[in-house]
């Protein structure tokens, strides 16, 4: 039994880092259980199913050939919303939900354009979170035109999602100088090199758009220069560049990768090929070549609809519940779960455990104030005995089946904060149950087993340390809120603070509520010992005073107040002070609901993973955004706690450096290196924006649209993209804050912290100034990304693959007056050109990695470029047919030669929205009822 509990306990930590908890799995060479959800808003359209099917079914043969005959599509579940009507062929769903989905379905927020993307929190070969087609995408053919056939778009994401690969073209920098020839050249930013096709640029007013010729600006095409491939390509590569080309049918590989391109893939893949990735995966190291022209089947296709949410509480009484004051905080928290967090509509019953399970509540459904305070008065207030885990369970699913008769697409939330040997007794009737388990661990004792559960059903697996007050038991039970995806109804934590308030000393919090949220808004106060004197200030300064503030008998350490209706938008100030004569703990929370069902509110989701990178860190991540739109600029905070060790609070950073793959993408990332040995540990993020313009920014690695293709020597242009596709949009929501919790179960391997390096450098950029390489990037830290490094090491070489491979025996940069700032500073070192043998076309690349007081050194950064190049005279005018749909005009091709030199930075600049604060444009108007 020993032997087997650490199986499933290990195995559970080794999958933790696949934080969405995909079910994918492959079966030979056949991808099971794949699951598309269909957004609750969209509205009813069975063509969005049917063309679901065919991109897939398409899909599974294009996949198979482009992967040599080793990967197909055998089996796919379709999520249809509860909003759609009921269909005797729609099943009931088990553990699958929307916000566990491989692909989603679901209108953009403002209308911003159909581009396919996914969603990549990690870096190279690190599963992505989700991928995302607008019902758009799915049902308007012409857009066929726009991004090309739908599997061949499905696969490109596909190996976003499944292997961590990256685009091989670039947005930001579509074109570089390239020293593959012997002469440098302009070259367009794709894999392979040397693709076919001209630059063109469009000069646009209104509808109407001039094509004409790219003019130079220094060594490269002016901004807004594109690539405009041709059609027939002589290549089979690459899907993750041009998956539209019909002749594209195999990734890049080592032969036919372009290492020099400033993508994605280079910057994020150290320059390696996606096929080198894709190859070093476990799903290709699991299979093997089938010796057949085809998939050996066809996809199959299971249509599954949401039901009613049905949920058992079941709740650990046993004696040691009795310490600690945990029973009254478990009630406190169960409370405020029942009464603001679970959804209107759902079903719930209560069942306690110790030795034995009781039923205190049979599953009723939440119809109103009453049904929720009804629930209430079942909660438990005494705890003894011993601790049954699988009795609770046991009797919590059976509550289920009583009234629903079937415990499929169930919930049970299972709080416990004891050890039961008896866990393995119930894991198959738990597997076969078709519910989902989420679990509470309360203190440092709960089982080690506990977490079998949700790895079996793809549960959350949550923790919370024991504390003086309630407030950090109550957040991560009202993390627990519906997966279905509509949003509209769900609880949004708005504030969760707990501070040690010393005799008549002040505790002083602003709660803002922004113009997203508002409706069933809710504020508390608890206290360890007595009751403080508090009120609350609206913020149109009216006051709530601990008479307008509800105490229940039952639990007396907590003041809670409903705002009826809709909160007024703005600061809401909490004045508390304790009057007791100790020091005691003081908690203020808040949570509310969108205020409008057609408006997505700002949220925020909380995520602390294992990194599938060297040393194996752990990596915390906070995605903020509105609707599917990256928030930027917000102060995002996390505080990682476990038992019997100090808080660590982190500043996470959308930087595009460290543990951040990409600046700008609403995406907050950190190292978390304090790690305090093996054990669990719990995650809060707190992210909040100051009354000021919020930016919103469109997801940057879209899949390629077409602008056009040249073919028979004619281009032919499509539709100029929206005017705001490439820009920032800024909305103004007042201040906001938003609060999301998460855990983690950490197995170190002993009880010594482990001890990491610097953290690689990605973000390095070179240019000239006054006859001067200025070379800058952000400073790492003596741990990864936290505190600094001890010393740079700076290599120069003019062979870029020679630099990465054998960086020790490169030329040397004389660095050693340069001391390491703090890391994520800025950090600029200039290098004199007298160093250096210049001529034309001569290419110098450079690379650095940091080394911390112990001597331990960071990955070899990424490569930046410094070129001396003379563009060019010279061109042919080509044609272009200004009478083909699409088309706008003809286009003559002329090249300005120009003397300048410019630097061409490779890789970093693929993160940057260069123009941002020329190209934002105003959607505050578009934002209804703001």
């Amino acid at each position: 039994m020993g032997v087997f509990r650490s199986l499933i306990f290990l195995l559970s930590f080794q999958l933790l880092y696949v934080a969405k908890g995909s079910t994918v799995w492959l079966n030979k060479n056949g991808y099971e259980d794949l699951v598309v959800a269909i957004n609750p808003q969209v509205p009813e359209d069975a063509n969005i199913i049917l063309n679901v099917m065919n991109m897939i079914k398409n899909a599974s043969n294009y996949l198979f050939e482009m992967t040599k005959h080793r990967f197909f599509f055998k089996s796919v579940k379709i999520i249809i919303p509860k909003t759609w009507k009921k269909n005797i062929n729609y099943s009931r769903l088990k553990t699958e939900s929307y916000d566990k989905a491989d692909v989603i379905i679901a209108d953009p927020y403002i209308k911003h354009g159909d581009d396919p993307y996914t969603l990549q929190y990690g870096g190279c070969k690190e599963k992505g979170r989700y991928i995302h087609f607008t019902p758009n995408f799915l049902l308007n053919d012409k857009l066929a035109n726009v991004y090309g056939e739908k599997g061949r778009v499905f696969v490109h994401e596909w190996a976003h999602y499944r292997w961590g690969v990256f685009d091989e073209y670039s947005s930001d920098m579509p074109f570089y100088v390239s020293r593959n020839s012997k002469a440098a050249s302009v070259e367009a930013t794709s894999c392979p090199a040397g693709v076919a096709g001209i630059p063109v640029f469009q000069d646009c007013s209104g509808d109407k758009c001039e094509p004409r010729s790219c003019r130079y600006d220094g060594q490269l095409y002016e901004k807004g220069c594109m690539f405009i491939p041709d059609i027939r390509q002589n290549i089979p590569c690459s899907v993750m560049y041009l998956q539209y080309i019909l002749s594209v049918v195999e990734f890049c590989d080592k032969n036919t990768h372009n290492s020099e391109a400033p993508n994605m893939q280079n910057k994020m893949c150290n320059h390696k090929s996606t096929w080198e990735v894709i190859m070093e995966s476990d799903d290709f190291r699991n299979s093997a070549v089938v010796n057949a022209s085809a998939p050996p089947s066809e996809t199959t296709f299971r249509l599954l609809q949401t039901q009613d949410r049905a949920v058992a509480l079941v709740l650990d009484v046993s004696g040691s519940m009795s310490m600690h004051n945990r029973i009254r905080h478990l009630r406190s928290a169960a409370e405020a779960f029942l009464l603001h967090v679970i959804e209107i509509g759902s079903w719930v019953a209560i069942v306690t455990f110790d030795s034995d399970a009781s039923e205190k509540a049979p599953l009723q459904q939440i119809t109103d104030d009453a049904a929720r305070q009804k629930l209430v008065q079942c909660l438990p207030i005494i705890a003894s005995g011993k601790t049954n885990i699988c009795a609770g369970i046991r009797k919590g699913l059976k509550l289920i089946a009583d009234k629903m008769n079937t415990t499929y697409g169930s919930e049970i939330v299972l709080l416990t904060d004891g050890e039961d040997s008896g866990i393995a007794t119930c894991l198959d009737l738990v597997k076969q149950s078709g519910a989902k388990i989420h679990t509470i661990a309360l203190g440092p004792l709960a089982a080690k087993e506990l977490e079998e559960f949700s790895t079996l059903t793809g549960g959350l697996k949550l923790y919370a340390v024991d504390g003086a007050v309630h407030n950090k038991l109550t957040m991560t039970l009202s993390a627990i809120t519906s997966g279905s995806g509509d949003i509209s109804e769900q609880s949004i934590q708005l504030e969760s603070k707990e501070l040690l308030v010393q005799h008549s000393g002040w505790m002083n919090t602003t709660v803002p509520v922004d113009k997203t949220v508002g409706n069933d808004t809710f504020f508390s106060v608890a206290w360890s010992l007595s009751q403080p004197f508090f009120f609350l200030r609206d913020p149109k300064g009216k006051e709530h005073g601990s008479s307008d503030f509800t105490i229940d008998n039952s639990n007396p350490n907590t003041a809670r107040l409903s705002i009826s209706g809709t909160a007024e938008v703005g600061d809401w100030q909490f004045c508390i002070k304790n009057l007791h004569t100790a020091t005691q703990a003081i908690s203020v929370t808040a949570t509310s609901r969108p205020a409008y069902s057609d408006v997505p509110p700002v949220s925020i989701a909380a995520h602390m993973n294992r990194a599938n990178r060297a040393f194996n860190p752990v990596v915390v991540y906070a995605e903020v955004s509105q609707g599917f739109l990256p928030v930027l600029g917000a102060t995002v905070i996390a505080t990682i706690e476990k038992d019997g060790a100090a808080a660590v609070t982190l500043e996470l950073l959308d930087n595009g450096a460290g543990a951040d793959t990409m600046k700008n993408d609403g995406i907050y990332s950190r190292y978390f290196t304090s790690l305090q040995g093996t054990g669990r540990y719990s995650l809060k993020v707190n992210a909040h924006g100051r009354n000021t313009t919020t930016r919103l920014s469109l997801k940057q690695n879209r899949a390629l649209s077409i602008l056009g293709y040249r073919e028979n020597g004619k281009i032919y242009m499509n539709a100029p993209r929206p005017k705001f596709a490439d820009k920032e949009i800024k909305v103004k929501l007042g201040s906001f804050s938003r609060i999301s919790t998460s855990s983690l179960v950490v197995n170190t391997g002993g009880d010594s912290a482990p001890i990491y390096p610097p953290c690689k450098v990605t973000d390095l950029h070179a240019r000239i100034e006054n006859k001067t390489i200025v070379l800058s990037w952000t400073a790492p830290g003596g741990d990864l990304d936290n505190g600094k490094a001890d010393h740079y090491i700076i290599k120069s070489s003019e062979n870029l693959l020679d630099l990465r491979n054998h960086f020790d025996h490169a030329t040397s940069v004389n660095s050693s007056n340069l001391i390491p700032k703090e890391a994520g500073r800025e950090e600029s070192f200039k290098i004199k050109l007298e160093n250096f043998i210049i001529k034309n076309d001569t290419v110098i690349y450079f690379a650095i990695r940091a080394v911390d007081d112990t001597n331990l050194i960071s990955e070899v950064s990424n490569i930046a470029q410094t070129t001396w190049f003379v563009p060019p005279k010279a061109s042919v005018p080509l044609e272009y047919d200004g009478n083909n749909e699409g088309a706008d005009s003809i286009v003559i091709v002329a090249i300005v030669a120009v003397c300048v030199i410019v630097v061409c930075t490779i890789v970093s600049s693929t993160l940057c929205v260069l123009q941002k604060r020329k190209g934002r444009v105003d959607f505050e108007t578009m934002q209804k009822h703001m």
